[in-house]
C-alpha cells in the first residue's frame, strides 16, 4: 500500500505519471519554522514529520510518501527568507515584487517512512531559479487569476500565462512539487519499482526531459 501524505494536486499529478497505485491521507503538521532555522533544515524536518504523521493513522505495512517544498530567498535585500504560501493578495504581491529579475533556490524534501519497521528514508533536493523581469500589470493579472495564493513563493513554474521563471539549474520537477527521480530512487529501496518511462511521461506532461531518466533511456539530452 502507498499512501501520499499531501493533498495538492500538483504532487498527486505527478507521482500519478508512474503508474503507482496510491490512497491519499494528507498530513497536518505545524509548518512553522524553528528561530534561525536553514530552509534546507526546515523542509527536511518537515517532510519527515508529516510522514510520521501519516504513518501513524495508516495501516503498519503502508509506505508513506511525504514531501515539503519552500521558496527561499538567501540574498535578498530585508536578508534571508522562506516564502511560504502567501496569506494573500498582498503578501503574494511582496513575495513576486521580491523575486522578480532575482535567483532564489527551491528545496523540495521526500521522506519515505514504513511504520511496520520503522525505515525511513530522506531526500533533498535543489533547485536554483532565474525569474524573469515580469511587469507591475502582469503581477496585477496573475494574482487575479488566484494561482499564486496556493504556492510557496506565490508562483507555479509552469504557469503558462504568467511564464514567470526565466530559467533553472538543476530539476524543474523539484519547482513543481515532487522530485519523481529522487522519490524513485528512496521507493526502489521499498521494492517499489515504478510501471511506466516517467521520462516519457515527464516530458509528455511537463514538456522538458529529464536528465536522470534520459540518461537512462538515452531518449535525448536535457534543455531549458
Amino acid at each position: 500500500m502507498l499512501i501520499l501524505a499531501s493533498s495538492s494536486p500538483r504532487r498527486q499529478q505527478l507521482l500519478a505519471l508512474s503508474g503507482w497505485d496510491f490512497s491519499i491521507k494528507p498530513a497536518e503538521i505545524d509548518e512553522r519554522p524553528l528561530p534561525g532555522e536553514h530552509p534546507g533544515d526546515y523542509t527536511l524536518r518537515l517532510a519527515q514529520m508529516k510522514a510520521r504523521s501519516t504513518a501513524a493513522q495508516v495501516p503498519a505495512d503502508a509506505v508513506v510518501v511525504a514531501a515539503d517544498t519552500t521558496v527561499a530567498d538567501l540574498e535578498g535585500l530585508s536578508g534571508p527568507e522562506i516564502l511560504g504560501k502567501p496569506a494573500d493578495a498582498q503578501d503574494a504581491r511582496r513575495m513576486l515584487i521580491r523575486l522578480r529579475g532575482r535567483v532564489h533556490h527551491v528545496y523540495t524534501a521526500l521522506a519515505v517512512y514504513r511504520r511496520a519497521d520503522e525505515k525511513l528514508l530522506s531526500e533533498l533536493c535543489t533547485t536554483g531559479v532565474k525569474m524573469r523581469n515580469y511587469s507591475d500589470a502582469e503581477i496585477e493579472e496573475y494574482i487575479a487569476s488566484g494561482d499564486p495564493l496556493d504556492k510557496a513563493g506565490a508562483y507555479a513554474i509552469q504557469n503558462s500565462a504568467f511564464h514567470p521563471v526565466e530559467q533553472w539549474d538543476g530539476c524543474y520537477a523539484n519547482v513543481v512539487g515532487l522530485p519523481l527521480c529522487s522519490l524513485t530512487r528512496l521507493l526502489e529501496s521499498f521494492e517499489l519499482y515504478p510501471r511506466r518511462d516517467i521520462g516519457r511521461e515527464l516530458e509528455l506532461a511537463l514538456g522538458y526531459r529529464c536528465p536522470i531518466f534520459t540518461d537512462q533511456t538515452g531518449s535525448g539530452n536535457f534543455h531549458n
